[in-house]
């Protein structure tokens, strides 16, 4: 997605951390932490973009649904209702510092039927994915609306990011 920016990353490279919430952490908190100790684990003298996606149902973190059964869940808590979305990023520079920005963006789902729970399940796109959905392919059509970054929803809140890179000096149209 960052390639919309014009922006062509050397690498990608998966953080590996422990990314269990702590007792009595906001998702908002969650999200933020995240994306900066993703930034931070990855080692190297270049800017390191890190990155995290949370779905919260109020005070609640979905978790990303890595078995079907976790996506119904996911689907059953989302159906009908209003959640928000929090798309974190930091940036790290080679000398250390980080710049941060975070998204907002609130989603509703239609009341979901069991049969249209099913179909999404049938399509495979929930996996992996924070809170069981992926905006960008057959969920969107099960979205009543959305308030803020469509991108953030995706995974990269591409506004933020633009801001984000341009403070660090980057040429970005």
């Amino acid at each position: 997605m960052i390639a919309r920016l014009g922006i062509e990353p050397a690498a990608v490279c998966p953080a590996h951390i422990d990314e269990t919430p702590r007792k009595g952490e906001l998702p908002l908190e969650y999200a933020v932490r995240m994306a900066r100790e993703k930034a931070l684990a990855v080692a190297g003298n270049c800017h390191v973009l890190g990155g995290d996606t949370v779905v919260a149902l109020g005070r609640r973190i979905l978790p990303k649904a890595e078995d079907e059964a976790t996506a119904r869940q996911c689907l059953d808590l989302l159906s009908g209702r209003r959640h928000r979305v929090l798309s974190a990023i930091a940036l790290k520079a080679p000398d250390g510092t980080l710049r941060e920005k975070l998204s907002t963006t609130s989603v509703r789902f239609k009341r979901l039927s069991e049969e249209e729970i099913a179909a999404y399940l049938a399509t495979g796109e929930w996996h992996g994915k924070a809170g069981g959905y992926a905006i960008q392919g057959a969920a969107e059509g099960l979205i009543a609306w959305i308030q803020g970054s469509h991108s953030g929803v995706v995974g990269l809140p591409l506004y933020e990011t633009r801001a984000v890179l341009k403070a660090a000096g980057f040429d970005i149209g």
